[in-house]
């Protein structure tokens, strides 16, 4: 079996293993996916944070991790279940113990980390940590249930659906038409995506909005359909290209290696980073739920 195949197998039972638990959750019941995506929202945190500040300031990345985790619980929680807003007042706690923890750290003995000037440039880290991750996921939660506080996940899974139609799209357009020859997208920050690729999975994404259109998963019309299918498709190759950026920055190849042939959790869901927001900002100003 040549080493591509094995990768191709390797990164496809990943897949389905990801998918399964994903779409399992989601229709099991609406703790068991807000238990998975707490989860998971932690792990991307703590991925992500290695990644910028590895092993330095561990108490202050626990208190991050603990702060984003919080935040997605709270606003699942007062979408889903209409717990009272005080609970929010919750956040100041982790919020302001990331910070006071950086006052006390030390470091180890050859640890240059230690002095203030390095302490202060962890802060940026620990602020868009909860912008570029927890913030995103937890706007999932106002399309996720209705006004009546009712259950649909259906149109978070079409939102997923097309996000990964426009990645596998992505992928095989540019395996086939953009390793040799093809057209570089953007070779300065991750080389090996191509024009190819890009318009595979527009395309894919296209037709994938469509059939979520003609299978009525959403209440949409055909209109909106596509053009919620377009956000999500062209800014998830923005999303994907930032976390190449940051991984491209730092020196790392993947965000971490819980799913073998895909990366970390962070790498999974870097498209939806900044295409969910967009797209569930388009769905509230145009009042589709």
């Amino acid at each position: 079996m040549s080493s591509r195949i094995k990768s191709t197998l390797v990164r496809s039972i990943s897949g389905i293993v990801f998918l399964a638990i994903m779409v399992g959750s989601m229709f099991m019941s609406p703790i068991a996916f807000g238990a998975v995506m707490a989860f998971a929202v932690g792990l991307m945190l703590y991925e992500y944070l290695l990644m910028t500040l590895g092993g330095h300031f561990k108490l202050a990345q626990g208190l991050t991790v603990a702060a984003g985790v919080t935040l997605y619980t709270l606003v699942y929680l007062y979408k889903g279940y209409n717990i009272d807003p005080k609970w929010f007042y919750l956040m100041t706690i982790p919020l302001s113990s990331i910070f006071i923890s950086l006052l006390y750290y030390k470091g180890d003995k050859e640890d240059t980390s230690s002095d203030s000037t390095d302490r202060y440039k962890t802060h940026p880290f620990l602020y868009t940590s909860l912008i570029y991750i927890a913030l995103p996921f937890s706007l999932t939660s106002f399309i996720l249930f209705d006004s009546e506080l009712n259950y649909k996940p259906l149109l978070l899974l079409s939102m997923f659906i097309i996000t990964w139609a426009s990645d596998v799209g992505a992928y095989i357009f540019g395996m086939l038409f953009g390793q040799k020859g093809g057209h570089k997208l953007f070779p300065s920050i991750s080389p090996k995506k191509s024009w190819e690729g890009f318009f595979g999975g527009l395309f894919c994404g296209l037709l994938a909005g469509l059939l979520v259109w003609l299978f009525s998963l959403t209440d949409f019309s055909f209109i909106h359909s596509i053009i919620i299918s377009l956000i999500i498709s062209l800014t998830g190759v923005t999303g994907d290209l930032v976390e190449s950026q940051l991984k491209r920055n730092f020196g790392a190849k993947d965000s971490g290696k819980l799913m073998p042939g895909h990366g970390g959790l962070l790498d999974r869901f870097d498209a939806t980073l900044i295409s969910f927001p967009l797209a569930i900002t388009y769905i509230k100003l145009f009042s589709l739920i």
